[in-house]
């Protein structure tokens, strides 16, 4: 017995497909693509807690075409055409192509059986809810009659049904989420929902709906019928309470040759301490609002970005995707945040890198300014406005205020504050670049200005000109596990305070940041005309790289290191702290090296048994006894490739005129990136430099470096 007549569901919306009239943002990828499959909703409509972004799956043969979130499962539909239950994307007539993918959108386009062709927009409309809109058309020269099952899937009995709303036409449902996370668990005392409602809807009254236990393979059963079973019914259960895997809306409907229809899929998801008639209201508004307005904001969005005419297809997609990474990854004002500001990951997320700003991972601001300046620079005032008076910039900034994680320190005798890798005037600068605006400028210098004066007080303790790490050097000097020169054992096995040196010693990668920092002053007061002030730069940057040649620069070996604070040897203890790593090859970045030595610690760069792997530069040299290509875990220092250290080299080889040099280690990296974006279509926090298994935490939010890797190779071809 059929549970609704047809002839009482409302007629279907015609369908009109999502336009993109940029033809540069149309991509066409297909599952082998490396496109990045991660979206958020846009900045303006999203918050920091209370947040839901979704991964889509357009690749596997074995499922249907899915979203799925963190914790909050998946949404998919399972389509019935003429009696034929087409279940997984590699039973489909034509599989998905994405036609355009932006940070809050895909518009992909597949025919699930012949004559039946759909383009289904997935849009992530705010921090609570996202939206599946398919549009379809019949194209064939008999009619079909289509099913679509709507399916919300969490599994695990882990999905509770509180009711179905007829008027509404929704699942209402509950779930329960934890803080905890392999890697970071979230903060415990911040207010992440845990006990979460959900509203699974679409935008006409369903046939029928059910909830069920289970797996997909017994729902095929069920939605399958036997059409020669003396009970047969093509309706679900309509279970309106309990625990069960999956809940389904079921969408029945003849289509006539040429006839199209349009269907909207929404999932809501709050807090169930929240205000459920509040996101009822953004659903109802969804389910008729025109969604192609959103893709024109993302189409004007992306008019700032270069037009680079690529070589080849992959090239663009890595370049757009980069976009979408930064992009996806910024919320706006929250708490002690005034501007908006950025998290390492959205989806998935994980605790150190939500809510807080690190200025290594501001790098990213590089690549995002070229896509919107102004918020590239409201995040360094993330920085600026949270400055103290003394004028640190701590390891940690964003809606929690300042983190400075104060540590004791021996040299000093007392309680002392940590920091972060100083890029702050670098980044300053480079953001500049592309919005020109001095009054941002002005204000980065002012700030830059009194961050360098804080260091040079606060980071050379024995006033000799080079300089070390806080007593917090483990964090702060952002080269964090299995660090073959600060770090004490092969395997850390003491308590981090104990195995830190890097304060004890003067150091080569700080040393060197500090000569960026006073060149990017240099060039930003003379911008600004303040020539006294740009001489001053200049003098202390002089000063700094003579003392660094004369210290730091080991002939026999030909290359760059830390050295013993006391004596300047490269002795501590019994350590010998001649370990090549990556940081040597940032006296190229910093300007640092005369040429004679440049060339000289080339060929360490080029000998394939160091450093010239097959996915970039290692963060240390292959022929060390600590080296591992292996990415296990997060945050390693003895092999693993991160992208932004060597962009530093690249920028570094190019400062040098050695472009081929450039342009191959470019070329390494962009092979790492087009390989996992391939296989799984995720960024990552490294790359191992020899193979293709990583196990870190996904969607890091600098790879967006990438797109200024991309950029610089091709201006070396003008």
């Amino acid at each position: 017995m059929k549970l609704f007549l047809l002839s009482l569901i409302p007629l279907f919306t015609f369908a009109q497909n999502i336009f993109i009239s940029d033809p540069y943002l149309i991509i066409n990828a297909g599952a082998e693509d490396p496109l990045y499959t991660t979206y958020t909703a846009a900045m303006e409509r999203s918050r920091l807690y209370g947040d839901k972004g979704y991964k889509m799956d357009y690749y596997s043969d074995c499922s249907p075409l899915f979203y799925s979130g963190d914790q909050a499962g998946k949404i998919f539909n399972l389509w019935k055409v003429d009696q034929v239950v087409v279940k997984n994307i590699g039973e489909y007539f034509g599989k998905p192509v994405v036609k355009s993918s932006f940070p809050d959108m895909a518009v992909t386009e597949y025919q699930p059986f012949r004559g039946i062709n759909v383009q289904e927009t997935f849009f992530v409309h705010s921090s609570s809810v996202a939206v599946i809109n398919i549009n379809l058309i019949n194209t064939d020269d008999i009619p079909h009659k289509v099913e679509i099952y709507h399916v919300l899937e969490l599994g695990n009995d882990s999905l509770f049904i509180s009711g179905y709303d007829k008027k509404f036409n929704a699942y209402l449902t509950n779930h329960h989420e934890s803080k905890y996370r392999l890697i970071s668990s979230l903060y415990k005392n911040s207010p992440y929902p845990v006990e979460t409602r959900d509203l699974f809807t679409v935008s006409a009254a369903p046939y029928s709906y059910g909830g069920y236990s289970g797996s997909m393979d017994d729902f095929y059963d069920i939605i399958k019928t036997d059409f020669y079973s003396d009970n047969r019914n093509d309706s679900l259960n309509t279970k309106n309470e309990g625990r069960v895997n999956f809940v389904s809306l079921h969408t029945k409907f003849e289509l006539k040759p040429g006839e199209s229809r349009e269907i909207r899929v929404l999932r809501g998801w709050q807090d169930t301490s929240e205000n459920e008639a509040r996101i009822k209201d953004e659903i109802e508004k969804l389910k008729t609002e025109n969604i192609q307005k959103y893709a024109e904001e993302n189409i004007r969005l992306f008019s700032n970005i270069s037009r680079i005419k690529f070589e080849n297809k992959d090239e663009r997609i890595i370049y757009l995707s980069a976009f979408n990474l930064v992009r996806g990854c910024m919320l706006p004002p929250a708490d002690s945040a005034r501007y908006n500001f950025y998290v390492f990951s959205r989806e998935p997320l994980w605790g150190w890198g939500h809510g807080h700003q690190v200025l290594h991972e501001s790098l990213s601001m590089i690549p995002y300014a070229l896509l919107d300046p102004v918020s590239a620079q409201n995040s360094q005032r993330i920085y600026i406005d949270q400055q103290r008076d003394d004028g640190l910039i701590a390891y940690r900034h964003g809606p929690r205020g300042l983190q400075d994680y104060p540590h004791f320190s021996k040299v000093y005798n007392k309680e002392m504050s940590t920091t972060s890798a100083p890029f702050f005037s670098w980044i300053n600068l480079e953001v500049y670049k592309q919005s020109g605006d001095k009054v941002f400028l002005d204000e980065a210098y002012r700030a830059g200005k009194k961050y360098a004066e804080w260091l040079i007080e606060n980071r050379d303790s024995d006033r000799d000109g080079t300089f070390e790490w806080g007593p917090y050097g483990i964090i702060e000097n952002v080269r964090d596990w299995y660090n073959a020169v600060f770090q004490v054992s092969a395997d850390r096995y003491l308590d981090v305070d104990k195995e830190d040196i890097s304060d004890e010693l003067e150091c080569l990668d700080l040393t060197l940041m500090m000569i960026k920092e006073f060149r990017s002053l240099a060039k930003i007061a003379g911008e600004l005309g303040l020539n006294d002030e740009r001489d001053m730069w200049n003098n202390k940057t002089a000063s700094t790289i003579k003392l660094l040649n004369e210290r730091m620069w080991d002939e026999e070996s030909g290359f760059y290191y830390s050295v013993n604070k006391d004596d300047h040897s490269f002795k501590f203890m019994t350590r010998d702290l001649r370990r090549m790593e990556i940081i040597g090859f940032l006296t190229l970045w910093a300007e640092a090296a005369p040429r004679d030595r440049a060339d000289r610690i080339l060929e360490h760069l080029k000998d394939p048994d160091k450093f010239w792997r097959k996915y970039g530069i290692p963060t240390l040299a292959a022929d060390d006894p600590w080296y591992s290509p292996y990415v296990d875990y997060c945050c390693k220092w003895n092999g693993p490739v991160w992208l932004l250290w060597n962009y530093m080299v690249i920028k570094g080889l190019d400062l040098y005129g050695y472009s081929r040099e450039a342009d191959e280690v470019s070329g390494k990296i962009i092979l790492a990136v087009k390989t996992q974006l391939k296989k799984n279509h995720n960024f990552w926090e490294s790359y191992s430099p020899d193979n293709e298994v990583l196990n870190c935490p996904a969607n890091y939010i600098w790879d967006s470096i990438i797109a200024s890797v991309l950029i610089d190779k091709y201006k070396r071809t003008r």
